[in-house]
Formats: C-alpha cells, structure tokens, sequence
C-alpha cells in the first residue's frame, strides 16, 4: 500500500486552487447574472461565459491541488486525452445546469434539476481526472466517502444555481465566491480522502505525461483566464447603475406634443 500525501508542498497547492475556484466562482457568477437580465443571443454569450469560466475554475481547482498529490516512491503522469475531456466534462455539465436555470419557467424544478446534473457531471469530472492517473499501481476507493463526496458537489452544484437566480451585486458575489470555493475544495478532498493505492511495479507507465509538463500549463492558462476576467467584471459598471434591457417587446417611443407658442415666443 502506497503512502499518500495530499500537500506534498505544503499550504501552497490547496490555498492556489482555493483562490483559483473563488475566481472562477466570481466570474460565472457575475456573468450568469447579466445572462438573466438579458435575452436572446446576448443571454447565450453571457451563459456560455459562465460555464466557461465555473468549469475552468473547478477544473483548474482540482488539477493544481492535485500538483500537490504523491505517493512515496512513484513518479506520478497523466494520461492527456483523459486529462482534456475531464475538462470538457467539467465545462459541459456546467453548462446544462446553467442553460437549465436560465431558460426554464420553473426555477424550483430546474434548480433541482440542474443542481443533480451540474453535480453528477462535477463528481464525474473529478474521479475522471483521478483515472487520468498513471502510476505503478492501481487506485482503490471507499465507496461511502465516494457517496459523499458526490453528495457534496450534488449540493455544491445546486448552491451555485441558487446563488445564480438570487445573489445580485457585485458585494453579494465577493461574499458568495468564497462560500462556493469551501464547497468545490470540500468535494475534491473528500474524494481524495476515499483514495488509497495498491502498489504494483509490474504495471506499465509508459503512457502518461508529466504534470508539469502538460496539466501545469494548461492549470496556469485557465488560472490566467480566470483572473483577467474577474479583473474585468470588477472594474466593468453594475447592472444597476447602466440602463435595464427590456425583457419584454419594446414599447413604441411616442413623441412628446409640444406646446404652441405664445405671441412673445416662449412656450405656455
């Protein structure tokens, strides 16, 4: 049986990931917000926007903590097509929960709905990436921790959602993107404490890449995305203080009557 570590670099890799899955939180949120107040075209871009930058925010989250995940005296790589799709499914999932909440008539049900989904396709992304894993050996887990660990990106998941449909402002979002990054950090630890790994030597690891060869890169450019756009929704103005779209058909401008003028010119 291999010894774990979950921090191999001490506090650095868990406080990098938690800051990086507070920016993604920030962005998705701030932009799925927009997304409701607008309609048409406009509303998917926002949409796509935010699943885009929850998903990249998960995502990067895992794969930077997981800079800080060895086992003693094994080399640890990463299958690259498993890598990129447990990304691709991160983004994915995110996005039919939020496609799901902002076009549905019934926000209780599609909170529910898409909460499951979005949490289902979250847990999926993470023990996705786990197999990405090449190592000389194989990867056991305990299934209740499993169970919760899924439970709790399930209510991480639906958490969001909600915050999406009722959190406005941008004071709100500051206060609800920490709450979000504890429950995404929550569910990855969790799924790590289920892992335990049963040392075999003869088992072939000549398939994988390493991590900092390929999941740090790529960890670092979402990381970079993320942060420039959060820096651009803080400094863009706030929904409330720029002119409300119109949610319904736009009602036609009808002139003003102007009032005759008297004999000496001036109006009456």
């Amino acid at each position: 049986m291999g010894e774990i570590h979950h921090a191999d670099h001490g506090w650095v890799t868990p406080a990098v990931s938690y800051f990086v899955a507070c920016l993604g939180a920030f962005v998705a949120l701030r932009s799925a917000r927009w997304a409701l107040v607008s309609q048409g075209r406009t509303r998917v871009v926002w949409l796509l926007f935010a699943s885009t930058s929850l998903g990249a925010g998960i995502w990067s989250m895992h794969f930077i903590a997981m800079l800080g995940f060895s086992v003693s005296g094994v080399e640890i790589s990463y299958q690259p097509w498993l890598t990129v799709l447990s990304l691709l499914v991160a983004v994915a999932v995110v996005g039919i929960g939020l496609f799901t909440v902002g076009y549905s008539r019934r926000p209780v049900l599609s909170l529910l709905a898409g909460g499951l989904t979005t949490g289902l396709g979250v847990a999926a992304m993470h023990y996705l990436g786990m197999a990405a894993m090449v190592l000389p050996g194989h990867l056991q887990y305990d299934h209740v921790t499993v169970g919760l660990s899924v439970a709790i990106a399930v209510f991480a998941a639906t958490a969001a959602l909600w915050a999406t449909l009722n959190i406005r402002g941008t004071l709100a979002v500051l206060a609800a993107a920490p709450v979000m990054g504890v429950a995404v950090c929550a569910m990855h630890y969790t799924g790590m404490a289920a892992l335990s790994v049963q040392l075999d030597f003869s088992h072939s690891t000549q398939d994988g890449v390493m991590a900092l060869q390929f999941i740090f890169p790529l960890g670092v450019g979402l990381g970079c995305y993320i942060f420039f756009g959060s820096l651009a929704f803080a400094v863009s103005p706030s929904r409330a203080s720029s002119q409300p779209l119109l949610v319904g058909p736009a009602a036609p401008l009808v002139p003003r009557p102007r009032r005759p003028l008297n004999q000496a010119g001036a109006r009456r």
